[in-house]
């Protein structure tokens, strides 16, 4: 089947090219469907990709090893899984200091219950540290809460997913988060939609030491994924097939930031018609693949006639931003930051912060829903890139883009996920947090904040602090 398929798209217009590999002359047919578009935009490629299984085992990028015997269940989340989580930022992405504590919205839920999905409210004294000083305000979110008089889809919304929240200039928090439409028997849409949307959360002191949630405003739907031309939308996931086609939409994990007193989200998306879609045709196009001449054609040839060809020719995962007006409503769709295409269809956690002159971005990431060859499915991955300016171009840090690797079971309860850097004020270090323990795997052990840990940032390079591990879910140095 991929041979001929490879014998199809090589028409009869070709010509052979001597290339140099290893110190033998290999003969490749060229392709007159080859082509190389980058469509304005900086690409994860196959070329840095391919290099990371080289780097893995350097501790520089090692997650580091956690005490199994350590790991504590947080005691605030009255046995609730808590997984993704996010603090309250300021608009430069430190940690806010809301009336003298440190406020995180975690995903969390029942452990019987994987369809349990909400945002919950955590918060501590600013200067705390420990696991055990932890307090829970509750869900964020009532159930009428969605009930928005002419908004097109918080009423289908079936579970609330990850995002980001900021500490507006008068003094208010304000959430960006996930709005997430599930099965029809749960009240959802049944194709998986994600909306990116915003609310205030409006929050009051009932004593010296706590924190209540008194309501949500102003909530509101913002970005659906437009027209398709820049993003892919939903109804051209539905035309794909969805999921049976093994297309993977996503539309999700909105971060706020601000440049120069404009406004702006950075979200998980997938590519559009006008700027690197999905189909096979994204399988011929050499800006994807990066590397020399002689790595495109062959691996190319190699990818054409691989089990994982399909997946590659729907992967077309990136990293999207959009302009906010002052209501953060949209102001403009812009390109993406970056994309992955015939790579991976998803780059989670969006995550980007300024740090000496230059900007950094961030995304987690899976082996399992990768394509390349070396890169396996127990590899967990947070990848970066820098740049001059917010909108690009990026360039990979230390060489590919590998930040974080880890490769361990699953079934560990030392396993995490979701990693988040949080730059810390007049410091080249940020700290690292993310969950610990997959949902549901044993009775005892809940998903539950992981120690964080130190990553240090010299220019367009990166590495773990030695000795760095910190408390379970400590958020600044």
């Amino acid at each position: 089947m991929a041979i001929s398929k490879i014998v199809r798209h090589a028409m009869a217009a070709t010509f052979t090219t001597a290339l140099l590999l290893g110190g033998a002359t290999q003969t490749f047919a060229k392709d007159t469907t080859d082509y190389n578009n980058t469509y304005g935009i900086s690409h994860i490629t196959r070329y840095n990709m391919s290099q990371i299984p080289s780097q893995e085992n350097n501790p520089q990028f090692s997650i580091p090893k956690f005490n199994p015997s350590s790991v504590q269940n947080i005691p605030a989340a009255g046995g609730l899984d808590v997984w993704d989580s996010w603090p309250l930022q300021n608009a430069d992405g430190t940690v806010a200091n809301y009336h003298g504590y440190h406020i995180v919205f975690a995903l969390a839920g029942d452990p019987s219950n994987g369809n349990d999905t909400h945002i919950y409210l955590f918060y501590q004294k600013a200067g705390d540290t420990s696991l055990d000083s932890w307090k829970n305000a509750g869900k964020v979110f009532t159930d009428a809460d969605k009930l928005v008089p002419n908004d097109p889809y918080l009423k289908y919304q079936t579970q609330e997913w990850s995002g980001s929240a900021t500490l507006t200039a008068d003094g208010n928090v304000r959430l960006f988060y996930t709005d997430f439409s599930g099965a029809p028997q749960d009240g959802g849409t049944g194709d998986s939609n994600q909306v990116l949307t915003t609310s205030q959360i409006n929050l009051s002191q009932p004593s010296a030491s706590s924190l209540k949630i008194d309501g949500v405003t102003d909530h509101k739907s913002i970005f659906d994924g437009g027209d398709g031309s820049i993003y892919q939308n939903i109804q051209q996931f539905q035309a794909e097939g969805m999921f049976s086609s093994g297309d993977n939409h996503t539309l999700r994990d909105p971060h706020y930031i601000e440049d120069n007193g404009h406004k702006y989200i950075i979200f998980e998306s997938n590519t559009g018609t006008a700027d690197g879609y999905q189909g096979v045709d994204s399988l011929y196009n050499k800006a994807y693949y990066g590397g020399s001449e002689a790595f495109f054609q062959t691996e190319k040839t190699n990818l054409l006639q691989s089990p994982q060809e399909q997946l590659a020719s729907l992967a077309n995962g990136s990293l999207g931003i959009v302009e906010l007006n002052n209501d953060y409503t949209v102001k403009k769709v812009l390109p993406p930051l970056i994309a992955s295409n015939t790579v991976t269809d998803e780059v989670e956690r969006a995550n980007v912060f300024k740090l000496k002159g230059k900007w950094y971005l961030f995304t987690d990431s899976r082996g399992a829903k990768m394509t390349i060859n070396g890169i396996g499915t127990k590899d967990v991955y947070m990848l970066g890139f820098w740049s001059n300016s917010l909108t690009g171009p990026y360039k990979p840090l230390n060489g590919t883009g590998l930040v974080l690797h880890q490769n361990i079971d699953p079934a560990d309860i030392t396993w995490t996920y979701s990693h988040f850097a949080i730059p810390q004020a007049n410091s080249d270090n940020v700290v690292i947090t993310s969950y610990m323990t997959n949902r549901g795997f044993y009775p005892d052990h809940h998903s539950t904040f992981a120690p964080s840990f130190l990553l240090n940032i010299q220019g367009p390079k990166t590495s773990i602090v030695p000795n760095g591990i910190l408390a379970q879910g400590q958020l600044t140095d």
